[in-house]
């Protein structure tokens, strides 16, 4: 295989992989992959590694493996592989030919335990899991051996095949690997490599009721794919002695891990049993809520996968742990749509309005623009008539100071339309709400100009009520009402009471048959998409995706 040789270094990871180019290590091959657990859904975190290794295969002319690491049938669903696959598939990434699965390998991870055990490197231990960890020790004291330490190999090799035939219950017995156990590295005293679970697998079914542990299948599965480079969470930094240890005592193909710090984001959980916890307690409504920071749940949002893409780009590779403001996030997926999401008018709270002067049952149209920022996207005709919807914060019957929309006696531009100003004011008679505005309109103002060059600072939207579409539209906001949600104990106490709220508005007719997951910017509004699950040709549901307020484009000007 080809590579496209090395590249200007943009992260420590990429200057290994230049280095080892550079000495003809592997061969010159490059060979990443992406090794989710089918335990829940994906999320913002995972979408930082999948970009990660499918984007240095990429870049290198290498390999990328889609690999799913089901090797606890408890937690696993098919539910999840075929999620997972979606969401890296709609992110943008190819495996081609090589999805695999860890229990791919069940039965050669057994023939490399039974290779430890006859050379005296693993042992059945009987010790209950309370026991284990009284003899594993601490950071500061050493563990203890355990008495069944001292087994014959042929004792070892008889009862772990006795294992694997079902003959001892669940958690009596575990194969161990022989290490240290006085070494510093906890994860060296003797870890756990097979336990026994008698239960059914998304996969094997019943043919197995022993699992192997993460630690002893995760480098043994990359070693048989031919992997050149483990790129793993930092996490996983005090596991990489262990992980050489396994590969190197077999004699096998050794790739090299890597660790580089996960994703933490600002007013998110990244926890998958926290998620979980979300999901089953009835606080979101599902995985892919668009309040969750799964790759669903952004997807379902209105989030894109070349927004995505970027914001991965933008905050790097790094070492140590940080935090990223979800702002940045936010400002990913506005600079995106702001590029490609047509821009039409939407009400969401609406105050009718009456034009007194406008002749009734006439209707015309007037020219919009459906994106400044795309002359192709051309133009669209948007209905006028005598009555329209406007946002009833466009009105103030009393406006402070810089209050530059309607109010009593005062002009406003009405976009792509005419100017009008506001003559009277209705009232509900029982709580003296404004309810209705009488306005007249200046007819030599077509499209919004003056032509006697008066200034007007106010330009409002609106919907013709004759024409207007009716439409739910879901208002999303953060999840959680502190910065750090997952330093709280009771993370369950910090969920944002206020991060959805349903209203119903409506929306120009051009949306009519708007297809799921259409994104659009609703003008001076913020970006919505078209729910993927409950909007139908009878129903039209969109989610916001994100306010127009930028903060993190402000950051960057200042920078």
């Amino acid at each position: 295989m080809t590579t496209h040789g090395t590249a200007a270094p943009t992260d420590f990871i990429r200057a290994i992989i230049n280095e080892d180019l550079k000495t003809g290590k592997y061969g010159g091959r490059v060979h990443t992959r992406f090794p989710p657990e089918p335990n829940g859904y994906l999320h913002i975190g995972h979408a930082k590694s999948i970009c990660l290794n499918f984007g240095i295969a990429a870049q290198y002319g290498g390999l990328c493996n889609l690999r799913f690491d089901d090797t606890n049938p408890v937690k696993e669903e098919e539910e999840y592989v075929e999620s997972i696959i979606e969401d890296v598939r709609w992110l943008g990434f190819d495996w081609q030919d090589r999805l695999f699965y860890g229990s791919d390998y069940f039965e050669q991870m057994y023939e490399y335990a039974v290779q430890l055990i006859k050379a005296g490197k693993a042992y059945v231990d009987d010790l209950s899991a309370d026991e284990v960890r009284q003899y594993r020790g601490t950071l500061i004291d050493p563990g203890r051996e355990s008495p069944h330490r001292s087994r014959s190999v042929e004792e070892n090799l008889d009862l772990f095949e006795r294992m694997r035939a079902g003959e001892f219950a669940d958690g009596s017995r575990v194969l161990r690997a022989k290490i240290d156990m006085s070494s510093p590295n906890l994860n060296m005293r003797d870890p756990a490599m097979y336990r026994i679970l008698h239960a059914e697998h998304h996969r094997t079914g019943d043919r197995w009721c022993i699992y192997p542990m993460y630690d002893w299948a995760h480098g043994l599965e990359d070693s048989i794919e031919g992997i050149t480079h483990s790129i793993c969470t930092l996490e996983f930094e005090d596991h990489r002695p262990l992980y050489d240890w396994f590969l190197e005592e077999l004699g096998v193909y050794h790739p090299q891990q890597i660790e580089f710090a996960r994703l933490n984001l600002t007013y998110t959980i990244m926890s998958k049993r926290r998620l979980l916890q979300l999901v089953e307690r009835g606080h979101v409504t599902g995985w892919d809520d668009p309040r969750m920071p799964t790759v669903s749940g952004l997807r379902r949002r209105g989030y894109t996968p070349e927004s995505i893409r970027s914001f991965c780009e933008r905050i790097g590779v790094a070492k140590t742990d940080s935090t990223i403001d979800v702002a940045l996030l936010e400002h990913c997926i506005r600079e995106d749509l702001n590029k490609r999401a047509p821009r039409v008018m939407g009400v969401l709270r609406p105050l009718r309005v009456v034009i007194d002067n406008y002749p009734e049952g006439q209707t015309e149209e007037v020219d919009a623009v459906n994106n400044p920022e795309d002359p192709d996207m051309g133009m669209r005709k948007v209905p006028f008539s005598r009555v329209l919807y406007i946002e009833q914060d466009d009105f103030r019957e009393d406006p402070p100071d810089k209050f530059f929309r309607l109010a009593p006696g005062r002009e406003v531009r009405l976009r792509y339309a005419y100017l009008i100003t506001c003559v009277d004011v209705v009232k509900d008679e029982r709580t003296g709400e404004v309810v209705e505005l009488h306005c007249t309109y200046d007819p030599e103002t077509r499209g919004g100009t003056t032509p006697d060059g008066r200034k007007v600072k106010g330009t409002i939207h609106w919907v013709s009520a004759a024409h207007a579409l009716e439409a739910e539209v879901r208002l999303y906001d953060r999840l959680f009402t502190v910065e750090d949600p997952g330093d709280v104990a009771d993370f369950e106490s910090v969920l944002n009471p206020n991060s959805l709220e349903t209203v119903t508005g409506c929306v120009e007719s051009s949306l009519a048959g708007a297809a799921p997951g259409n994104r659009y910017q609703f003008e001076r509004l913020g970006y919505f998409c078209v729910d993927s699950k409950d909007s139908s040709s009878g129903r039209l549901v969109f989610n916001r995706t994100v306010t127009l307020r930028d903060t993190w484009a402000k950051i960057e000007k200042k920078l």
